[in-house]
């Protein structure tokens, strides 16, 4: 109980207590329930391996814990070495037949490797892509990305070519963000992004932490947009499955080395480009 009291020279007298003013209801909050995860392999959950060969869980099936959205609400069409171009073609048509109040979207990083990367053309796909989700009620929520070359090692021409993709892939991304009025998760002010701990062995792809910051993220721009998140995402790991030594050199020889071997014949040319504007620099 709360009293006002009243010191008048020696004299304490103490007043009535006053009601409280009544609370204004507040707009309640959305729930989500149904869910879309747009993109490439990031949004296929490649990094954060299940048990038992299950496949990838990744940072759509923590958004959807943390949201409450049941498994016939949660829809993700993404498929690694997709452009965004392919999110527009190949998988919008499904996220718009599926209705979702919220779409997640983690896409251009594969186009930043290719030598038709056209940035125009990034942000008129990507325009299109938050539209046609918008004409169905749906909240989009896309990424703007880190400078992958301080996470991945690489000769310093090759880094400053692909910090310069990122930085007019970004810009086109901001472009199309503050048009068309949509949150965006900033993946490069995430804390711990450049921690090697949030990133699985072949550097390209997030680990189960670095999973669980982007999911983190992501609903935090959610509860700031009015939706319900009913359980925080947790950035301690567990559920997934840490990859031994020989799963990492597997992947390597497998899967990384001839990945790098594909992207860097088609990158290496602009790569040459930075490097001669470099040296006619000095």
């Amino acid at each position: 109980m709360v009293v006002d009291v009243t010191v008048m020279s020696v004299d304490v007298t103490p007043r009535p207590e006053q009601p409280e003013p009544p609370e204004r209801p507040g707009t309640p909050l959305k729930r989500a329930r149904r869910l879309v995860v747009l993109g490439d392999s990031t949004a296929v959950g490649l990094g954060d391996p299940l048990p038992r060969r299950g496949g990838w869980r990744g940072v759509g099936p923590l958004v959807a814990a943390a949201l409450g959205v049941e498994p016939g609400g949660y829809l993700n069409p993404s498929f690694a070495g997709a452009r965004m171009r392919c999110v527009l073609t190949e998988q919008v048509p499904a996220a718009v037949a599926h209705r979702p109040d919220v779409a997640l979207l983690v896409a251009g990083m594969n186009d930043t490797l290719r030598p038709d990367f056209d940035a125009a053309r990034i942000a008129a796909d990507l325009s299109d892509v938050i539209r046609r989700l918008r004409e169905t009620g749906t909240t989009v929520l896309p990424v703007r990305f880190h400078d992958h070359s301080k996470v991945f090692r690489l000769p310093p021409s090759l880094k400053r070519a692909l910090s310069a993709r990122v930085a007019e892939l970004n810009a086109a991304i901001d472009d199309v963000v503050a048009r068309e009025r949509v949150p965006c998760l900033d993946l490069a002010r995430l804390p711990g992004a450049y921690d090697l701990a949030s990133w699985s062995v072949d550097r390209l792809h997030p680990s189960e932490l670095g999973h669980r910051m982007l999911a983190s993220g992501f609903t935090g721009l959610l509860a700031d947009a009015g939706f319900a998140v009913l359980e925080p995402v947790s950035l301690t790991c567990g559920g997934g499955v840490e990859p031994s030594t020989t799963g990492h050199v597997g992947w390597l020889v497998l899967k990384g080395i001839p990945w790098l071997w594909r992207r860097g014949r088609e990158f290496l040319p602009y790569a040459a480009v930075i490097m001669w504007n470099s040296f006619r620099a000095r």
